[in-house]
C-alpha cells in the first residue's frame, strides 16, 4: 500500500483504517469505485463512512490524480494560514464520568463510538466539518473548508439534530444518551499552527472555538446554547430563550446566551433570515 493512500487517512484523522485498505488492496485509483456497503466490509463506522465518502466525493469534483504517481502533498506554511469567519459547534456526552465508572472499558467504548456517529452523521447532513473527537467531545466547523451563506443555521440545526439523536442510543438497560451543545460565531485564523503532520493545516485558533465550549458548559442535557455573534446571523428562523449574561471563565466581560428551543414558524425562509424590519 502506497504512503499516498495512508496519509490521505490520516489526514482525515481515519489512520486506523490504514491496514484494512492495505489488506484489500486499496489504492487511490480503487477510492472511486468504493460505496457504503464496501467501507461497511472494511469495518468502517457509520459515521466514518460518511466523511470518506464525503471526502471521496470532494476529490471528484476536484479531478485529483488517482494514480500511485500522485505528487507529494504541499507541506502547510504559515503563508498558508487563512482569516475568516466560521460557525463553530462543541458538542460534549452528559454523565460521561459517571459512565466510566459503571461500564466496562470495551462497553463504553462501543457506547462513544455510537454517540460520536450519531453527532457525526447530524454534522454531515448539514455540510459541517468534524474538525476532531476531544474524548466524549466532538468539535465540528461550518464554513470551512467551504464557506457558505447559512452556516450559522446549518450548524443550529446540526446541533438540533444531534442532541436529539443522540436521545436514542440507549444503555443496555434502556437509559438514553444526552449531549449538549455551545455553537459560537466569529473571526478565526485557520492553519496557523504549523506542525509535522498535513492536518495541522485544520487547526484554528482564536476566541470562536473556545467560546463554543465554554457556552456548552452552560447548555444543560439536551440543550444547544449559542452566543449573540451566531443569534445575530439567524434573524427569526429560530425560537430563543434569552438565558442573560454569564461569567465565562477566559473572558473578560459577562457573555449573553440564548438558548435554541426550536425552527420558528416564519412564512417564509427570507422572512425570518431578515426579520421583521422590512417596509
Amino acid at each position: 500500500m502506497s504512503d499516498n493512500i495512508r496519509r490521505w487517512l490520516e489526514g482525515l484523522r481515519l489512520g486506523r483504517y490504514a491496514e484494512a485498505f492495505k489488506a484489500n488492496d486499496i489504492d487511490l485509483q480503487t477510492l472511486a469505485y468504493l460505496r457504503d456497503e464496501d467501507l461497511r466490509e472494511l469495518g468502517v463506522s457509520l459515521g466514518h463512512r460518511r466523511i470518506l465518502l464525503a471526502s471521496i466525493a470532494s476529490l471528484e469534483r476536484d479531478e485529483a490524480p488517482r494514480h500511485e504517481e500522485t505528487p507529494e502533498p504541499k507541506q502547510p506554511t504559515e503563508d498558508d494560514a487563512e482569516r475568516r469567519q466560521l460557525t463553530v459547534m462543541f458538542c460534549d456526552l452528559v454523565g460521561s464520568t459517571e459512565l466510566s465508572r459503571r461500564l466496562d472499558p470495551e462497553d463504553l467504548r462501543e457506547l462513544l463510538r455510537r454517540y460520536q456517529d450519531e453527532v457525526t452523521n447530524a454534522v454531515t447532513r448539514y455540510e459541517g466539518y468534524v474538525a476532531k473527537f476531544m474524548g466524549d467531545g466532538v468539535l465540528a466547523y461550518f464554513g470551512w473548508p467551504r464557506a457558505y451563506e447559512d452556516q450559522a443555521e446549518q450548524a443550529v440545526r446540526a446541533g438540533l439534530d444531534a442532541v436529539s439523536t443522540v436521545k436514542g442510543v440507549k444503555l443496555d438497560n434502556d437509559e438514553r444518551l444526552s449531549a449538549r451543545v455551545g455553537i459560537a460565531t466569529g473571526q478565526v485564523v485557520v492553519g496557523d499552527l504549523i506542525g509535522e503532520v498535513a492536518s495541522d493545516v485544520e487547526v484554528v485558533t482564536g476566541e470562536t472555538p473556545n467560546l463554543a465550549s465554554r457556552l456548552q458548559n452552560v447548555a444543560k442535557a439536551g440543550q444547544v446554547v449559542i452566543s449573540s455573534s451566531t443569534r445575530r446571523l439567524l434573524g427569526t428562523t429560530f425560537e430563543l430563550e434569552d438565558l442573560g449574561p454569564h461569567d465565562l471563565k477566559g473572558f473578560s466581560e459577562d457573555v449573553h446566551a440564548w438558548s435554541v428551543v426550536g425552527e420558528s414558524t416564519a412564512v417564509s425562509r427570507f422572512e425570518a433570515a431578515h426579520g421583521s424590519a422590512l417596509t
